[in-house]
Parts: C-alpha cells; structure tokens; sequence
C-alpha cells in the first residue's frame, strides 16, 4: 500500500470508523489520470486567438478543476478576454474540446487503486460519480473504459456537483455523515462541504488548498485498504 501524504495518517485512522454507506468520486484525476489531458486542451483552444490570455486562462481552469467547461467558456470570455460569448460559439468549443480531449481520456491510465476498488467494491457499496465532464460524454467514457456496472449512477454537467450529491443523497436517503467524496480539486470540496459530506482528497503533492486537507490519499490504493479494514 501506498504511503498516504504526509501528516494525514490519524485523519484517515479517524475515518475509518465513519462506517461509509456510499462513495461519491469526481472522475478526472480521480478515477483516471486524465486531468492533465484537460489542462492541455484548454491551452490548445486558445493559444492560436487569444495567445495574450492563455497563461491567465489555464490558471483559471486548474482553479476551478471538476467546474463544468460551459460555466469555464463564460467565465473566460466575459471576464479574461473581454468579449460576449454567443451560446453558438459556445457550443463550438465545447465540441472542439471534446475531439481535443476524448482520445487522450480513454486511454489514459487508471489512477494506482482506482479500477482494483471499484471492481472489488461497487457490488458492495453504492459507488457515484459527480463530474464536471458533460452527462452523454461521461457516460460514453464510463461504458468504454468498461466500468460502467460497477456504479449505481454516473452525473455530469450540465447539474453542479452540490445539486447532484443533494439529489443522491435524497433519492437513496444517505445520511450525508456517513456518505464520502473523493475528489482532487477544489470544487470538489466544496460540494463535500456544501452538502455534508466527508471530503477525501486525492493529493498529488501540487500547491493549493487540498495540500492542507486533513484527510489525503496519494491514490486510491490508499482508499480501498480503509474500506476493506471496516
């Protein structure tokens, strides 16, 4: 098993006796190592008309990881370029960063533990996914990589990932206290926060506000070892 990141082992000791009911996952860098291949996307969709703004742009993205693209194409134009997004041209981009970064997503890796916990676990416990990534397009991601059988449900965008947790944990009555999220960006502690939910960060060592989080993982082999010791 993997070392977890430093000064979170009695956290997760803690959360071991939270006797989970259900797991809510975030996708990229969660289950695949795929976060990466979105950053570069967004790079890409912008270099060649707005090279000016670039740098800017992808710092605003890794910011707001697991944020729904659409929400992401608002921001960028209204706030960082300075022009009126069309819903057309809305609709461009995302089209265009969908063939940008479909390729790379289904034949990126596994994050280490990710594919062993949710083959071994998701007959078990009611395992979730709360995405940034567009419903058709994660569902279409979910069934090609083959694990589409192991969730009760899978949920992106166009829904923020606060209303989908609230709407799981209502439909299937999850006491939120015994419900985790596991998540690599910010927004995804934030949806744990806003509905109650036990935040696990899967920490990649990079700067921000999940490198302080109590409770961090350095994968999910880390995770899986937790829940088969309840």
């Amino acid at each position: 098993m993997q070392a977890p990141c430093q000064r979170c082992i009695a956290a997760i000791v803690d959360w071991r006796h939270m006797e989970p009911n259900a797991i809510v996952f975030d996708f990229d860098g969660v289950i695949l190592e795929s976060a990466d291949i979105k950053t570069q996307a967004f790079r890409q969709l912008f270099e060649n008309e707005h090279p000016q703004h670039v740098d800017e742009i992808v710092e605003y993205h890794l910011r707001e990881e697991g944020v729904s693209r659409y929400r992401k194409f608002e921001h960028i134009y209204n706030t960082i370029i300075g022009e009126e997004l069309v819903p057309a041209h809305s609709q461009h981009l995302g089209q265009r960063f969908s063939d940008l970064v479909l390729e790379g997503i289904l034949a990126a890796p596994f994050v280490a533990g990710a594919r062993e916990y949710i083959e071994t676990h998701g007959q078990q416990l009611p395992l979730f996914i709360a995405s940034g990534t567009p419903q058709e397009e994660l569902e279409y991601i979910v069934r090609e990589r083959g694990i589409a059988d192991y969730f009760s449900e899978v949920h992106g965008t166009p829904r923020r990932k606060e209303e989908i947790v609230r709407d799981i944990l209502r439909r299937h009555d999850l006491d939120a206290a015994h419900v985790a999220f596991v998540g690599d960006a910010e927004s995804d502690l934030r949806a744990a926060k806003a509905t109650g939910l036990v935040f696990v960060a899967r920490c990649t060592g990079t700067d921000g506000k999940l490198s302080e989080w109590p409770v961090r993982i350095a994968d999910l082999t880390m995770l899986s070892g937790c829940l088969e010791a309840l």
